[in-house]
C-alpha cells in the first residue's frame, strides 16, 4: 500500500484495507491513556423512551474538561451507552429472524438513527464544555462475525488521540457477515479497542456506586473482583434496571474480567457518575467504586 503525505488542500484517496483487530497498536505521544464510558442509564432516563438527561450531560462534560486541563498528558477515548434511545428503538424495531427482509433492514437503520441522535447530544455537550471531540461511529468503521468484531479501521481514531482530539464512540449497530446485523455495546468496543491500544484504565460510569454483592438490597459493595473471584461475585449480580438489550451488570463484569486476563496491566473501575465530581476524580487517578483487575 502506498501512503502519501497530507498537504493543505490535498485530497487523499487511499486503497481500502481492514485493520485486523488482533494486532496491537500504540500511540507514541501518549503517556496516560484511559477509556471512559458514560452509561446509558446515566445520560438518559432509561424508563422513558428517547429522554436525555441534558443537565447531567453538561455536568459530565464539565468534569471531563476539568480533568483534561489538570492533567494535560491524559489521553481519553470516550464512549457512551445508548440508554433510552438505542435500546427503546431496538426493542421495537430489531429483526427477530435470521432471514432479513427490507423491513428488517429499515429496523436496523432506525436503531442506528436513534443511537446517533443521542451521540449528537453528547458531542454538543462536549463542544459546549470546550472539548475538541470527533465521533467515530462503529457502524461506519467496523464489521462483526457472529457478534464479535473482526475488522475495525482505527488509524483515524489513533491520529485523533495523537492530535489531542477526543475520539467519541458509542454503542451502535454493525454489519455482521453471519447474522446480517448486530448491536455492539460500548463494552464490546472497549474489549476490542483495549487489546489494540493498551490503556491503563477503563472507567465505567453509571448510576450504581459499583458492583453490589446483593444488587436488590445494595448493602454490600464489592471492592475488588479478579478472574478467580468472579464466580463467587456473579451469584449476587442481576441484569440492568430499565430497558437494556445488550445485557446488564453481570454481562458487563464478565466481559471486563475476560479483558483483564488479556491485558494484565489493565484496571477497570465500575462506579457512580451520579455522585458529584466522581468522573473527574476517576480520570485523575483516584480509586472509585469497584475495581476489576488481574
Amino acid at each position: 500500500m502506498t501512503h502519501k503525505l497530507w498537504q493543505p488542500g490535498a485530497i487523499i484517496i487511499a486503497q481500502p484495507f481492514l485493520t485486523p483487530v488482533t494486532e496491537r497498536a500504540t500511540v507514541s505521544s501518549m503517556t496516560r491513556l484511559a477509556f471512559l464510558k458514560l452509561g446509558g442509564s446515566l445520560i438518559t432516563d432509561k424508563t422513558r423512551p428517547y429522554t436525555p438527561r441534558l443537565d447531567k450531560l453538561a455536568e459530565l462534560a464539565t468534569q471531563i474538561a476539568a480533568a483534561t486541563r489538570l492533567d494535560p498528558e491524559l489521553r481519553l477515548v470516550l464512549g457512551h451507552g445508548s440508554g433510552s434511545f438505542g435500546h427503546a428503538a431496538a426493542s421495537q424495531h430489531w429483526p427477530v429472524n435470521t432471514g432479513w427482509t427490507r423491513a428488517d433492514w429499515r429496523g436496523f437503520a432506525e436503531v442506528w438513527y436513534q443511537a446517533s441522535a443521542l451521540n449528537r447530544l453528547v458531542i454538543e455537550a462536549l463542544h459546549g464544555a470546550g472539548i475538541p471531540a470527533i465521533s467515530f461511529p462503529p457502524s461506519a468503521t467496523s464489521q462483526a462475525n457472529e457478534g464479535a468484531i473482526i475488522d475495525w479501521y482505527l488509524p483515524p481514531l489513533q491520529r485523533a488521540l495523537e492530535a489531542g482530539i477526543m475520539p467519541l464512540i458509542q454503542g451502535d449497530v454493525a454489519f455482521d457477515v453471519a447474522l446480517n446485523g448486530v448491536i455492539l455495546s460500548t463494552e464490546d468496543l472497549f474489549f476490542t479497542l483495549a487489546q489494540r491500544l493498551q490503556p491503563q484504565r477503563i472507567l465505567l460510569a453509571g448510576l450504581e456506586r459499583g458492583v453490589w454483592a446483593d444488587f436488590s438490597a445494595r448493602t454490600r459493595l464489592v471492592e475488588a473482583i479478579t478472574p478467580e473471584s468472579f464466580e463467587v461475585v456473579a451469584a449476587g449480580l442481576t441484569g440492568a434496571a430499565g430497558l437494556d438489550v445488550t445485557g446488564g451488570m453481570r454481562d458487563k463484569v464478565k466481559q471486563m474480567v475476560r479483558l483483564v486476563e488479556k491485558v494484565p496491566s489493565l484496571e477497570v473501575y465500575i462506579f457512580s457518575g451520579e455522585e458529584a465530581g466522581n468522573v473527574q476524580r476517576a480520570l485523575l487517578g483516584e480509586a472509585v467504586g469497584s475495581l476489576i483487575r488481574r
